[in-house]
């Protein structure tokens, strides 16, 4: 499977309509021709159902939507990072603002990915969350302010502060953690504004998976990278 790069653009699929069934796969497709075309380091992540059929399918990086702080056994409905690994995803997304842990499980959770070479991506509704959880240094921290998410004004526009101070912050606890934002990304400006803030991607989800035409908005997100 093909390495996540900075800049990268992570699309979280999340469990839309548009890819249930087939249309996860589909979608991921599409993701993985516009990275190998542009070059540029295009991830995914399927809805938990599809992880290991997409995982499988395609050499770009995917991602789980979630991981629970769990050993193999008895745990039913919990995903455990070592089924992750098993499924062939190159890492996981933690601490979503839709799914949230508390601090500690989000150290175990970085914890065990770390032992089974996963990518963690742990996400963050605050600057002074994002510098709590750099204590654990996973490879990524993507900072989201929940009241943007899934709106039409990218974090980038709304207020460019909370991107700047998040990468001063977690640099001061962990300068190796790429930072990531997300929360209202749409379109290349955003992508572009948000790489010149000292971002090194960005984390989004509605802005591709609910378009008419994927393959289009992703073009134009990547234009400036």
């Amino acid at each position: 499977m093909i390495e996540l790069r900075a800049p990268s653009v992570i699309v979280n699929f999340k469990v839309y309509g548009e890819v249930e069934g087939e249309g996860a796969l589909r979608l991921a497709r599409i993701c993985s021709e516009v990275a190998e075309e542009s070059g540029v380091s295009i991830a995914v992540c399927p809805p938990m159902v599809e992880l290991s059929l997409v995982a499988r399918e395609l050499d770009i990086p995917v991602l789980s939507q979630n991981v629970h702080p769990r050993k193999p056994g008895s745990g039913t409905g919990y995903t455990t990072p070592s089924a992750v690994k098993a499924s062939g995803a190159y890492g996981t997304l933690i601490n979503h603002s839709e799914n949230r842990q508390p601090a500690e499980s989000v150290g175990e959770c970085v914890s065990m990915c770390k032992s089974l070479d996963l990518c963690a991506c742990v996400c963050a509704e605050s600057v002074d969350k994002a510098k709590e959880l750099a204590a654990f240094s996973p490879r990524m921290i993507a900072v989201e302010p929940p009241e943007l998410i899934g709106g039409d004004v990218s974090v980038t526009t709304a207020n460019p502060r909370i991107v700047t101070d998040t990468v001063d912050a977690v640099r001061s606890v962990d300068p190796r953690i790429e930072v990531l934002c997300g929360a209202g990304v749409k379109t290349g400006e955003d992508v572009k504004t948000a790489v010149d803030l000292g971002a090194k991607g960005v984390l989004l989800a509605s802005g591709v998976v609910k378009a008419k035409d994927p393959e289009t908005i992703l073009r134009d997100l990547i234009k400036y990278i």
